[in-house]
């Protein structure tokens, strides 16, 4: 075997004319090369690998009872005495622990409890039923403290968060307060977004096991080496000496992004069990007991001339977190999404003791655009403009806060126009309750999308055997966005080999780090894939003799010159690896990078029960260059579908007196259904971005979310002529303010 040894791919300059531009494979519609695996039942998720634990014995995790105090006892006897139990941990018994970088509170309570359901012990029995029967005889008794559980109760005493480089506490430019007070047209109005819970379909789950001092997890996580980090940390135990396995999982959301506590109350069940341990959350547990996306309250003022242009915007937030977090940075967008000369952002944190508050699909600019673009909806009809009028008259070209960086990319307008155009916007109303159908009032609303397009190192190896065949390797996951296919697309491209000579291996620690999957930066993967595969075409060259210069790689040949020989004939000898990876210098710097959307949606309200209907639903999107148009499509319409929920449905209650979140399954927490969507459609505008990656490509799948939450509320307004600013928009809020039926 000859190993071409990594050294990264410097990304400083943006991209010129590479292999991916050829578009054999890469920007054709693809079917998922793993979906045969997930349809017929052979994709192995973490609570499945009975092949690799056949003899796993099962875990119960025991949440608290309180939202804060201490556990003042805890009674085991009756649990241990239960039939087939064979340990049972707790913080007491379970050895040194410490915690994660990434988590906020402890994942093993006790005896200090910091959230309710807080993990406080796991009982281990032969079998799940035994487990479950037996963590019911665990007898806990409570020293309850006084906690904080409502965010506009404690608004007031939010304070600046810490600065972490990327998201300040507050930005200013230019005079807001005085050019919002000069302003003849004014706006200033206060929304709500309420927690939500990322309820993905395969829960929390880990089967682990020890081989001498050696762990190996096989669990569902969105971040392989994230997790290995902090296992490892919380155990106290040499990273090296942790293994992480997930090569598929069953959706995130960004709930999976960080260890939670069945990875590690299965690795201290199976310490203390002497076998392989498996724990998956139970349902119930999960909305307490790991993240969610916490509320906010926004307050938005926008200043501007009488004919259209913002002279003055300020977006100020609250959100919550238990001590040590973190805000929801819902001003984000406001910072780069529109013009004008005065600006303001603020965000404020307060200290609460519910569930610890995290990512969840597109941190920040998802609950804020779903309070911005309601006020840009609210300003526009101030102005007697058209909504998709006023966002094109305020667009920008430069970042407004440093208007030396331009964007990279920037197709707003397009996608605004472009999705007017095929809505049949021309047709809305502009005056609400108007339009009626039968016993429906019907209206059309719309939003701009915007989400930052993030850079993240990320590597990958590559082997080319004597078949020919092109193997990648890298810890990158596929939560359902469909990596395994875009990455095989990606090596067959740069390396010219059909789609069905590449094989692709995720989600082993193994393998090199990548990027992994959250925060809309799963794309670098594929770059770390593209360095990985140059390099090992510099290794094909050199083994057939062949030069760089003017070399081809297509159809499973490489041609140079006047020669021509198969890939495979390179490896004949022995088999090809290389590893590399992509590391991004400053062009992030010189460049705003960031994607672009419209979203146009039809309602339909009921005129008695103010009941609501989404009717049509309409998505145009600039984004880089699409890989797959087929996987990038349904990754926009399951976030439309997301949208719909937090715009209708969605929403975490909290038991203010006690603390926690009352709907904790999903037989309280409401999600859209396939009755609740109704037809989508998809526009990717033509774009490539070579200041993005190699490839010109961006993210794309947290974009398709932001926005559509307030297009669906401005389309209500249109229709009935209620403004809901406190999401969810339900019936009850709607009632009151509906017009009489005639």
């Amino acid at each position: 075997m000859a190993l071409s040894v990594r050294v990264a791919m410097k990304f400083d300059t943006p991209a010129g004319s590479n292999p991916i531009d050829r578009l054999h494979v890469v920007g054709k519609p693809t079917d998922r090369i793993e979906g045969p695996l997930k349809t017929t039942g052979t994709a192995h998720y973490a609570f499945e690998r009975h092949d690799v634990a056949p003899n796993a014995a099962y875990g119960w995790i025991v949440g608290a009872g309180i939202a804060k105090g201490r556990i003042a006892s805890m009674d085991l006897e009756a649990a241990r005495a239960a039939p087939g139990v064979i340990a049972i941990v707790t913080a007491q018994d379970a050895g040194a622990l410490d915690k994660g970088e990434r988590n906020t509170a402890r994942l093993l309570g006790g005896p200090e409890i910091q959230h309710y359901h807080q993990a406080i012990a796991v009982v281990v029995a032969q079998t799940l039923e035994q487990a479950r029967a037996a963590a019911q005889l665990v007898r806990v008794d409570y020293a309850r403290d006084a906690g904080r559980f409502d965010l506009a109760a404690e608004k007031e005493n939010a304070q600046p968060p810490e600065d972490d480089g990327s998201n300040p506490p507050q930005s200013k430019l230019g005079d807001f307060a005085g050019a919002f007070a000069r302003a003849p047209v004014q706006l200033d109005a206060t929304y709500a977004t309420p927690d939500q819970s990322h309820m993905m379909m395969e829960p929390h789950a880990t089967v682990a096991a020890w081989e001498g001092d050696k762990l190996t997890v096989w669990t569902s996580t969105q971040m392989v080496d994230w997790h290995v980090t902090d296992l490892a940390k919380t155990l106290r135990m040499p990273k090296d000496k942790v293994r992480v396995v997930s090569p598929y999982i069953g959706g995130g959301f960004g709930g999976k992004l960080f260890l939670r506590a069945d990875a590690l109350l299965a690795a201290l069940g199976a310490r203390a069990a002497g076998q392989p341990v498996k724990v998956a959350l139970q349902r119930p547990l999960m909305p307490n007991n790991t993240t969610h996306r916490p509320a906010t309250l926004q307050r938005i003022r926008i200043g501007a001339t009488e004919d259209g242009n913002i002279t003055a915007i300020a977006h100020e937030s609250w959100s919550g977190d238990l001590p040590g977090g973190e805000p929801e940075t819902a001003v984000s967008q406001t910072r780069l999404l529109y013009a004008a000369p005065n600006r303001l952002t603020a965000m404020r944190l307060a200290v609460l003791d519910l569930p610890e508050g995290n990512s969840m699909r597109a941190p920040g600019e998802a609950p804020g655009m779903m309070a911005l673009e309601i006020a840009m909806d609210e300003m526009a009809e101030k102005l007697g403009l058209d909504p998709v009028e006023f966002r094109a008259r305020n667009d920008t070209q430069v970042d407004p806060e440093k208007p030396q960086r331009p964007f990279s990319q920037r197709q707003l307008v397009q996608c605004l126009r472009t999705g007017a155009e095929r809505f049949g916007w021309n047709k809305r109303n502009a005056t609400p309750a108007q339009v009626r159908d039968g016993r429906w009032l019907v209206g059309l609303g719309m939003a701009a999308a915007f989400r930052n397009n993030l850079q993240h190192k990320s590597a990958a190896r590559v082997r080319l055997d004597a078949r020919g065949t092109v193997t990648v390797e890298t810890d990158m996951t596929d939560i359902g966005t469909g990596s395994y296919t875009i990455i095989a697309l990606t090596a067959a491209e740069t390396m010219g080999v059909p789609l069905s000579q590449v094989d692709v291996r995720l989600g082993d620690s193994d393998f090199p780090v990548s990027c992994g999957s959250g925060g809309q930066f799963g794309h670098n993967a594929t770059a770390g894939v593209y360095a990985a595969c140059m390099k090992l075409r510099e290794a094909v060259l050199e083994t057939l003799g062949m030069s760089v210069q003017d070399a081809v790689f297509a159809d499973g040949m490489v041609r140079s010159g006047d020669r021509s020989l198969p890939l495979s004939q390179a490896a004949r000898a022995h088999q090809l690896v290389a590893e590399d990876g992509i590391e991004y210098g400053d062009l992030d710097k010189k460049y705003q990078q960031s994607t672009f959307g419209a979203h146009f949606v039809e309602v339909a309200v009921d005129a008695h029960t103010a009941e609501v209907r989404v009717r049509r639903m309409l998505a145009v999107c600039a984004a880089g260059r699409i890989l797959n148009p087929k996987a990038a499509r349904s990754q926009v319409i399951g976030a439309m579908t997301m949208g719909v929920g937090a715009a209708l449905m969605e929403e975490l209650a909290v038991d203010t007196r006690h603390g926690f979140f009352v709907n904790h399954d999903l037989a309280g927490y409401e999600v859209p259904v396939h009755a609740d969507i109704p037809h989508q459609e998809v526009i990717f505008l033509d774009e490539v971005d070579p200041v993005a990656s190699p490839l010109k490509a961006k993210g794309i799948a947290e974009l398709g979310i932001c926005g559509v939450a307030a297009a669906v509320a401005n389309a209500i307004y249109n229709a009935t002529g209620v403004r809901v600013r406190e999401y969810p928009v339900t019936l009850d809020k709607l009632l009151e303010g509906m017009p009489a039926v005639e």
